[in-house]
């Protein structure tokens, strides 16, 4: 089914955004509401933490009409988003510092926590969401307060609690392309002492890609699950909250797309409308929307999640305790060669001049253990503070296999020449499978305070202790009888027994001050640390070099905040510079004639930059809300691969970090015309973002042409129609109204790129009912 709501909807929804953003001061002006966040481990106004903290309300979540985090992040200036063929391999990048990254025994540089539980990869929240009461982003280290130290920032998300009253909702929308989703809600009392709330999601869509091999549509999904949570008040001082989570996928996604001309299928239907790179410029085919695959590149991913949240009263102290168990099964369908295998089978292997077939199989499990002990002082004290205990164990097993041509190399010569009649072309597949597991095992005692100096001057405080440890086995064996080498799969010869393991230790702290100016402002300054533990470069194809451990990431960040609050305007300015040693990156290494990629630790950067968010309640009806983020993310000392060659390795001081945009800014209004039988909402968010480089740059200190990625402005609306004071709710959307392509990702191989779904103008309808 394909949806079109024809001209009188787009112009409805262009007119509704012009109409709240132009719209005049009609009606009084109406006191914002107070904006609650736990930033800190307490439930405090988001004007009074110093800290550099955004904050997406579910209201606002509700109206973003938003998918999964990937389009949430357009909403939040500092954050960037690095998307994979698989959430696997996707990564949130914070004020340009993040961890890009295929090993399976890597941290990220940006924690993810779900209702105060660390989650192992980020990937595990990059699912759909669909029950989330607020999603604060802490810019910057954080490690004082969180479970898990970070050496870039923090997502914090927090889903919804059960209601002492019986609710119920049914959210239903249906987008181009057959695209639906289902959500429904309950929620309400069990006893005078309990609460229980349960939500299950549905949805679907079909793709947007076309696979010219098969006929079919690909890039999209299939997903449900499920989130059921009891609280139950065992005493006056004591209250225990039960979360269980069920999630399966079935996602037909995500497929690179041929953006720029490979030379490998010129006169395939899928090939690119491009010119390639052009005086120093890629000519990127933004309108690109087919692959040419005779493998369809696919994920399924399992989650289960299960933690108990004790909180108790003790005395005038408050001790809470969260155990946690999660699992996450991940399976990864992968087109390599990224064409059909259509190509002469009887020549040679020649890369240059004929297709070859590379196809990849990786099976992938997480078990995760977390438990984390804390307690806190009266908040009401001179002095006060927050101290915990935090363990956090995670095994991962994975199986990935490569199934390839043969490679026409000297390696297989002796092979061929012992076997008469073997050959090595195009159609003679070869395979190897590599088996890997690693561990992570981390303790660490933390705590951060605050004690008033003076009426309007405190000094904040901070210290934790890690332990961490690190270790891994891998075993790759060629499966081909006769021992051949394929494309990408190696020889017997190169066949792995590896294993090993490292640990560190890391104290880092915070100080700063913070001053109460008046009524209205609040200012602060801060000096924190932050730390990332060390880590193993293992992947499916790794060598003996990539054995060594890699060193710990650690950070010093300094931060100036000041915070503006009237009735009914909100303002958040921060400066801030964060310098980073160890980065722990993808080096691309090409200084043996053939480029790899090695997470290494890369070297030295930095980040700086201003940042500015506000709230503005206009007037009873209308709310403008913004925010800008100006990053400068740079490379300050690139360490050059120990092989080398003299002379192969230059500078690259000064270039930018990847996914790092020098300007990103958002710009939303809401407004509501109150009518006799309804309410008409009219909302539209606008976001601009700069171009940004998606690779580190090469040893010759250049920066690829193919992985400048250009920016894009984009422009969405809604208008909805509510019916019984809020219980009915129809509501008519747009996305990218300018119909502006982009591209999100360069995936390597002078061609590749990820063009995600908002990347072109599509509509929607969405019906919503309250119980």
């Amino acid at each position: 089914m394909k949806i079109n709501y024809g001209a009188n909807l787009r112009w409805c929804l262009l007119s509704a955004v012009a109409t709240a953003i132009a719209a005049p001061n009609a009606f009084a002006q109406s006191a914002l509401e107070e904006i609650v966040v736990t930033a800190q481990k307490r439930e405090e106004s988001v004007q009074d933490v110093p800290i550099a903290v955004s904050v997406l309300s579910s209201e606002t979540i509700d109206s973003a009409h938003a998918i999964g985090f990937e389009g949430l992040q357009q909403l939040i200036p500092s954050v960037s988003f690095r998307k994979g063929n698989t959430n696997r391999n996707s990564t949130v990048v914070v004020r340009g510092i993040g961890t890009i990254s295929f090993s399976t025994a890597a941290e990220p540089s940006v924690s993810t926590v779900v209702d105060g539980v660390v989650l192992g990869r980020s990937g595990q929240a990059f699912t759909d969401l669909y029950d989330l009461e607020r999603l604060e982003v802490l810019r910057g280290p954080q490690g004082t307060l969180f479970g898990k130290n970070a050496s870039a920032g923090v997502v914090n998300m927090t889903t919804k609690r059960p209601t002492d009253e019986f609710t119920g909702s049914v959210d239903v929308s249906v987008f181009e392309d057959n695209e639906r989703r289902v959500k429904g809600r309950f929620a309400g009392p069990l006893s005078d002492n309990a609460r229980a709330s349960l939500t299950v999601f549905d949805g679907s869509f079909d793709g947007y890609i076309e696979n010219t091999f098969t006929g079919q549509t690909t890039n999209g999904y299939d997903r449900s699950g499920l989130r059921g949570m009891l609280e139950w008040d065992i005493s006056d001082s004591v209250e225990l909250l039960l979360i269980a989570e069920d999630y399966s996928s079935e996602d037909n996604c995500c497929a690179d797309l041929e953006a720029l001309p490979s030379g490998r299928n010129p006169s395939s239907p899928a090939a690119p409308n491009s010119q390639g790179i052009v005086n120093g410029v890629a000519d990127i085919d933004f309108n690109q929307r087919r692959v040419d695959h005779d493998l369809e590149t696919s994920t399924v991913d399992d989650h289960s999640a299960f933690s108990v949240q004790f909180e108790a009263e003790v005395g005038d102290y408050t001790l809470t305790s969260i155990t946690a168990t999660r699992e996450w099964d991940n399976t990864e369908v992968r087109e390599g060669d990224f064409t059909s295998n259509a190509g002469d089978a009887a020549l040679p292997v020649d890369f240059s001049s004929t297709f070859f077939q590379l196809h990849d199989l990786g099976i992938q499990s997480w078990d995760q253990f977390s438990q984390e002990l804390r307690i806190a002082s009266p908040s009401d004290q001179r002095i006060t503070w927050q101290a915990g205990l935090f363990y956090w164990n995670i095994e991962s097993d994975r199986s990935f296999r490569r199934d390839a041509s043969c490679q026409v190399s000297a390696a297989n010569d002796p092979i061929l020449a012992a076997n008469p009649g073997l050959t090595c072309l195009a159609n003679d597949i070869v395979a190897a499978t590599a088996v890997f597991d690693t561990e992570f095992e981390n303790f660490s005692v933390f705590g951060q305070g605050s004690a008033e100096l003076t009426d309007s001057l405190s000094l904040i405080f901070g210290l934790r202790y890690t332990d961490d440890e690190v270790s891994f086995n891998h075993r790759r064996t060629n499966n081909d009888p006769f021992g051949r080498q394929g494309v990408g799969v190696r020889a017997t010869a190169s066949n792995t027994d590896f294993a090993n393991q490292t640990s560190a230790t890391n104290t880092s702290g915070k100080l700063g001050l913070q001053w109460q100016v008046n009524d209205a402002g609040m200012a602060y300054a801060t000096y924190s640390q932050g730390y990332k533990g060390p880590a193993f470069n293992t992947f499916y194809n790794m060598a003996e070099s990539d054995t060594l451990p890699i060193g710990e990431e650690t950070s010093n960040s300094y931060e100036i905040g000041y915070k503006l609050t009237a009735d009914s305007f909100f303002a958040n300015l921060a400066l801030f510079k964060t310098d980073i040693e160890g980065f722990q990156a993808n080096n691309f290494d090409d200084s043996s004639g053939v480029t790899i990629t090695r997470l290494t630790n890369a070297g030295d950067v930095s980040t700086q930059g201003l940042e500015l968010d506000f709230i503005w309640q206009a007037s009873e009806n209308w709310q403008l809300s913004g925010g800008l983020a100006y990053v400068d993310a740079v490379i300050d000392r690139f360490n050059c691969p120990l092989d080398v060659a003299p002379g192969a390795c230059t500078s690259r001081n000064g270039l930018d970090v990847p996914f790092s945009p020098d300007l990103k800014y958002t710009l939303s209004s809401s407004y509501v015309i109150p009518l006799a039988s309804m309410d008409v909402i009219f909302n539209g968010s606008f976001v601009h973002m700069d171009e940004q480089v998606s690779d580190l740059p090469g040893n010759n200190g250049t920066v690829n042409p193919a992985a400048l990625l250009p920016g894009y402005d984009m422009f969405n609306a809604s208008v909805a129609f509510s019916f019984s004071e809020g219980k009915y709710v129809v509501t008519l959307i747009g996305k990218n109204l300018g119909d502006e392509s982009y591209v999100t990702t360069y995936s390597g191989d002078n061609f590749r790129y990820q063009i995600p779904r908002d990347a072109e103008r599509y509509f929607g309808i969405s019906f919503k009912a309250d119980f």
